[in-house]
């Protein structure tokens, strides 16, 4: 029972400052071109870094006919996933989901309905 209680206490304690740093965009909510560890601290939702030994940092998403990334479960990004409403149309493989190297291009879904 001790346990739970210590445990109760430290989240009553840092609630607070977990707030506050989330008001200031310390930890999420930072804007684009700030340095991220994963999208979801970015208000754009993209934490997007150029190769693989550079800081990432938070970019915009990609716009129709942009290259893009599927959604990827790592939250850090070579190209970033579409603007909401688009898809990004790529060859997902096996290999290609592990490195996060399935681009492709952002379409508009209904598109393809009005052909």
């Amino acid at each position: 029972k001790v346990l739970p209680t210590c445990l109760l206490l430290a989240l009553l304690l840092l609630a607070p400052a977990l707030s506050a740093e989330q008001e200031r965009g310390l930890i999420f909510n930072l804007e684009i071109g700030e340095l991220c560890m994963q999208s979801a601290q970015c208000k754009s939702g993209c934490c997007h870094r150029l190769s693989g030994l550079s800081l990432a940092r938070c970019a915009p998403k990609a716009a129709e006919f942009q290259a893009c990334s599927p959604k990827s479960i790592y939250g850090v990004y070579y190209k970033c996933p579409c603007e909401r409403g688009l898809t990004c149309d790529a060859d997902k493989t096996i290999v290609g989901s592990i490195t996060n190297s399935d681009f492709g291009v952002c379409k508009d879904p209904q598109d393809s309905y009005r052909q």
